[in-house]
């Protein structure tokens, strides 16, 4: 029963706000049919959870990811 956790930041895609439900279904079936694929999963019991997470919420090189695109801007 494999269990795969997505962790985005909520800035991504077209609109600046996160993954679109479009988007999320493709990853969801990608992640899935990947996991068949590879190992022999069953996708009845294949669980994707996606995680869209605030930008002030997520850091890296010791700075949050919203002070990043700041500077960026």
């Amino acid at each position: 029963m494999p269990y795969v956790n997505i962790k985005v930041t909520q800035e991504g895609g077209p609109r600046g706000t996160g993954p679109s439900t479009e988007e999320k279904q493709q990853l969801i079936e990608g992640v899935t049919e990947l996991l068949c694929r590879v190992l022999g999963k069953k996708p009845a019991t294949t669980f994707v959870v996606i995680d869209e997470i605030p930008m002030e919420n997520w850091g890296m090189d010791s700075r949050q990811v919203s002070t990043i695109r700041a500077e960026q801007s």
